[in-house]
């Protein structure tokens, strides 16, 4: 694991948010959080976080919109992106391949699977 990195995580929902973010923190990752899309955006430039984590369904702007302005950014359009979404919500591979998002995750997840699936990316990320 590499220390100190950090996490954005975007949810509207509460409860996931504090899941995730004890995980996450637990394993010494530093963690910064927002209830929307709009927010996480905001957070993403001034944050430079390493990796985002994002909710598929947010208020105000949702995490496909989300990743669409990401990744017409320079300071944001590398950044790796996990969506979590609801299995009801399947978003296409052309869709996934277009934004780049690295990784889906349905909801319910195990906050241990998040885990090694945020490590994973960033192992990836460091090697390439």
């Amino acid at each position: 694991m590499i220390a100190e990195r950090k996490i954005l995580v975007a949810d509207d929902e509460i409860h996931i948010v504090h899941v995730v973010t004890i995980k996450l923190r637990n394993n010494g990752y530093e963690v910064v959080t927002a209830e929307n899309g709009a927010r996480a955006f905001e957070l993403a430039c001034s944050e430079k976080p390493d990796i985002i984590v994002t909710d598929f369904q947010m208020p105000v702007m949702t995490g496909l919109e989300l990743i669409a302005k990401l990744r017409q950014c320079d300071q944001t359009k590398d950044i790796p992106v996990i969506m979590l979404t609801a299995r009801s919500f399947a978003i296409e591979d052309e869709q996934k391949q277009q934004l780049r998002i690295s990784e889906c995750v349905s909801k319910p997840f195990s906050p241990k699977e998040l885990l090694k699936s945020i490590e994973d990316i960033l192992y990836q990320e460091s090697v390439t």
